[in-house]
């Protein structure tokens, strides 16, 4: 389809190519180099949902003349929710385009990315995910020189949900890939009623896992289209407070485990997906709460109570990962249900994770140092 056609196809209120949802929030020296950025590529089959939230700066007046110029740009408006997460959601409610990229308002998209997509998506069509790269930028978007892409050039062009699940895990501890990064086929989130969960700011490590596991198809195209900026008073960095997303991985940890609970009781459910989620997801938790800056830089008491409510629903979904873990992640699990069921007892699992697990931990990675490889807990 040319470009022409494409416009014309969007302009008669049809399906567009893609849906860029993008929430945009106190982000007015951002966004229109966002939008700008958008408008400049080459394919035109696209249209712009933004979230715009209740803002301290002129964010809304920003995009709504740009909504006045160009009628495939829509938004919406919201109160303040302290994450993307309300405006994903709803930005994806509204969406109509094949194919959803998320894209935050102070972000940017490389010049003719969406066209090298749409030849990827086409050369290889009937995916659910489409995981591409990112480029880190400073403030300023100069590149840091560092590029995030969870899957090597030879990864198979084609793999199940699992199979993705499985090959990621080899290359990283923590193999839950920015939401920014992959392009999702619209159908495949509306049918699996894939949502982030409201108020989150890390959005990224509780729902990318379940996306990438529930799958049908996952093709990498390896394409570094999305040009991430690393900026102060972004969610991420505004905020200063020791421990300030430890109830947000509370909250991650709880809904990982019981996903975990839930697939693990289907047909067909690969074995080998609980051994690499138990690596990935109890080291993940070890760390926010008993690596040793944690408790040091965390009071014991905030500590204690966010790790309660990793566990309001009980300690069955964590057991069923413990039990295909090493020893010494049964004993360090034993240490962390001891301080949630009798925080006067804390103190003793600060001191096992503090003197004898991470000290292990750093011991085993020296060991894997030769290799490149670093590995973030214990298997």
């Amino acid at each position: 389809m040319t470009d022409t056609a494409a416009g014309s196809r969007e302009a008669a209120g049809g399906t567009p190519f893609f849906t860029l949802v993008v929430p945009c929030c106190d982000v007015s020296a951002f966004v229109r180099e966002c939008f700008d950025s958008v408008l400049a590529q080459k394919f035109s089959d696209w249209e712009i949902v933004a979230g715009v939230e209740e803002s301290k700066d002129d964010t809304l007046e920003i995009v709504r003349g740009y909504a006045a110029k160009d009628p495939r740009i829509r938004f919406f408006t919201a109160g303040r929710s302290g994450s993307c997460s309300a405006s994903r959601n709803t930005g994806t409610s509204l969406a109509r385009g094949e194919y959803i990229i998320f894209l935050d308002g102070d972000d940017v998209i490389a010049p003719d990315s969406l066209a090298r997509i749409a030849d990827g998506i086409r050369k290889h069509p009937g995916a659910d995910l489409y995981p591409c790269a990112i480029n880190v930028a400073d403030e300023n978007l100069h590149f840091t020189g560092e590029l995030r892409d969870n899957y090597p050039p030879d990864a198979p062009e084609a793999m199940t949900g699992p199979q993705a699940t499985l090959l990621a895990a080899t290359l990283s501890d923590y193999p839950c890939p920015m939401l920014q990064m992959t392009v999702f086929s619209r159908r495949f989130l509306v049918e699996n009623k894939l949502e982030c969960i409201y108020g989150l700011r890390n959005q990224d490590s509780e729902f990318s896992p379940r996306a990438l596991y529930l799958a049908r198809r996952v093709t990498p195209l390896h394409e570094p289209f999305y040009i991430y900026r690393i900026r102060k008073g972004s969610v991420q960095t505004v905020s200063k407070e020791p421990g300030r997303f430890l109830k947000d991985f509370a909250v991650i940890m709880r809904s990982l485990f019981a996903f975990h609970a839930k697939v693990s009781r289907e047909d067909g459910f690969d074995r080998r997906i609980t051994r690499c989620w138990a690596r990935e997801w109890l080291s993940m938790l070890f760390g926010f709460w008993f690596f040793p800056t944690s408790v040091k830089n965390i009071p014991r008491k905030k500590r204690v109570e966010m790790l309660q409510r990793v566990f309001e629903n009980g300690y069955a979904d964590f057991n069923a990962l413990l039990r295909v873990s090493s020893r010494v992640k049964r004993i360090a699990g034993w240490f962390v249900r001891l301080a949630a069921k009798h925080p006067h007892l804390a103190f003793a699992t600060d001191f096992f994770f503090r003197r004898l697990y991470y000290p292990l931990v750093a011991l085993r990675d020296r060991r894997f140092a030769h290799s490149g490889i670093a590995r973030g807990g214990i298997k």
